[in-house]
């Protein structure tokens, strides 16, 4: 999905970095609306979305991947934007005409390339696939949580589908030998 946008084209270097957003970072599209570059700083080496207001304005710290700050770069150096928000309106001549998006339109935008894929995608969907794959790599489910702004870990295992493995049982890695009796 991330290679659908046009990157020669204002709308797809901002598609793209919305994508990115979403994919990289798993926003809710509330959250990428409101982003300003100045969330946008370095931390620990690192690019991250920094005291990011989320659901219950519970705050966090988001890290980016470098991929996804490359696209969101290209996307500022194309608009002219150095501050305030990320994201901009592009009209249909390909022309950037302000700064902001809606929820709305982040949702019209996902949904447009999700038809390209053949299937039905919405913001969320990309959120919950950030989960998956940072599951799948690894990733621990405790730093997954943090990523997405969840307060509970429940919340984030029913992204994750995850139920307990007893064939695999976290006791089975401890690395503790004990004598039996």
């Amino acid at each position: 999905m991330l290679e659908l946008p046009d990157r020669k084209t204002h709308k797809g270097l901002r598609d793209r970095a919305l994508l990115a957003l979403l994919a990289g970072c798993g926003l809710r599209r509330q959250e990428v609306a409101g982003l300003h570059v100045e969330d946008i700083q370095q931390r620990d080496g690192r690019w991250c979305i920094v005291d990011l207001a989320g659901k219950g304005k519970r705050i966090r710290t988001v890290p980016m991947p470098s991929w996804a700050k490359a696209a969101v770069d290209d996307w500022l150096a194309a608009a002219g934007f150095s501050s305030g928000l990320v994201l901009g309106s592009v009209n249909r001549g390909g022309r950037i005409t302000g700064q902001g998006m809606t929820s709305q339109s982040i949702y019209e935008v996902v949904d447009a390339y999700g038809k390209q894929l053949g299937a039905s995608l919405a913001p969320h969907d990309v959120r919950r696939t950030f989960a998956k794959l940072a599951h799948k790599g690894r990733a621990p489910l405790e730093q997954i949580q943090i990523s997405l702004g969840h307060a509970s870990i429940q919340t984030t295992e029913r992204y994750l589908g995850v139920t307990q493995d007893l064939t695999g049982a976290p006791c089975d890695h401890l690395g503790i030998r004990a004598s039996a009796k």
